[in-house]
């Protein structure tokens, strides 16, 4: 399978180029960037790591690459400041990110192709994909909630000392401020959070926000987030090249569930080798089925504002 990364050349692009090195899956990863020398500087670097990872060709160059690609990944966007809103980030990116897909599509990039949103802010991103007219119905997911859910679970580990790849917990909604935890199914290897020794409301209410800060906070330590998103990345596209139907808090077009439509945020998705195959809904506590009401409404507003 063939994947595309426009961004290649940036903190996220080459972070995930590399993780997708470390699966093996895909036969060929492209880097596409504004700074072509950069790109080719990073196929280089993992072309010289073949022998230790796997068979797989690394290449850079520009849009002609999009021909027969299987899997794009869109990560180029502008850096968040530390005190900026993903959201507020809106009137610098949709004119980047709409310029990218009219590249694409000028490029001959097919309908059939999975497309596959990282760049912030994401949820309105995948929205102007998946109603551009480009792809299939279906063919456009964005990364969402799958990076908030992975922060949440590593740090819920942490504080209470447990395996994170035991930990159960999904965040849903905006990947943004308006997200939202949902702790009425948390568990630790099958066991509720609240029967796990350590965890208490106010846990539950530090772990979260610590979460929500996250990526402000990597962006003010260094610069901003890479490995982390990466890993994140990799699920997502592994999922999509094995058709392994994991059910991931991918951003998708709403149409119905949680009475939520018209909108792209992230619900708990079955994502296999023909993108977005369904949304799942759920039980949620009042709070979590208002909490994500009015997520839904955050980023109904925002689209209101660019059309």
């Amino acid at each position: 399978m063939r994947a595309t990364i426009i961004g290649g050349a940036g903190r996220v692009g080459s972070n995930a180029a590399f993780a997708l090195q470390m699966g093996g899956i895909f036969t060929e990863v492209a880097l596409i960037d504004l700074m072509a020398e950069a790109a080719q500087g990073e196929a280089l670097d993992l072309r010289h790591g073949a022998a230790l990872a796997a068979w797989q060709r690394f290449v850079a160059g520009g849009y002609e690459l999009l021909a027969g690609t299987d899997l794009l990944m869109i990560t180029a966007g502008l850096r968040r400041k530390p005190e900026e809103s993903r959201l507020d980030l809106i009137n610098r990116n949709v004119a980047l990110f709409r310029s990218i897909l009219a590249e694409a599509k000028a490029a001959g990039l097919g309908r059939e192709a999975i497309c596959l949103v990282v760049a912030n802010p994401v949820d309105i991103l995948t929205h102007l994909a998946a109603t551009s007219g480009i792809f299939a119905p279906g063919r456009v997911l964005g990364l969402g909630n799958v990076l908030d859910s992975t922060r949440l679970r590593s740090l819920l580990a942490e504080r209470l000392a447990v395996d994170p790849t035991q930990v159960n917990a999904l965040v849903l909604g905006e990947h943004g401020d308006s997200m939202v935890p949902i702790w009425s199914t948390a568990a630790v290897a099958g066991v509720p959070l609240v029967a796990v020794p350590g965890f208490s409301r106010e846990v539950a209410e530090d772990v979260f926000a610590q979460t929500r800060q996250g990526g402000a906070e990597a962006i003010r330590l260094k610069g901003g987030a890479g490995y982390a998103v990466a890993l994140c990345i990799r699920q997502v596209a592994e999922s999509i090249a094995l058709d392994r139907h994991a059910v991931l808090p991918v951003s998708s077009p709403q149409r119905g569930a949680y009475g939520i439509s018209d909108v792209s945020l992230s619900v708990p998705t079955v994502v296999g080798r023909a993108g977005v195959l369904a949304c799942l809904q759920m039980p949620l506590a009042p709070e979590e089925q208002q909490g994500l009401l009015a997520s839904a409404q955050v980023l109904r507003e925002t689209l209101a504002q660019i059309s």
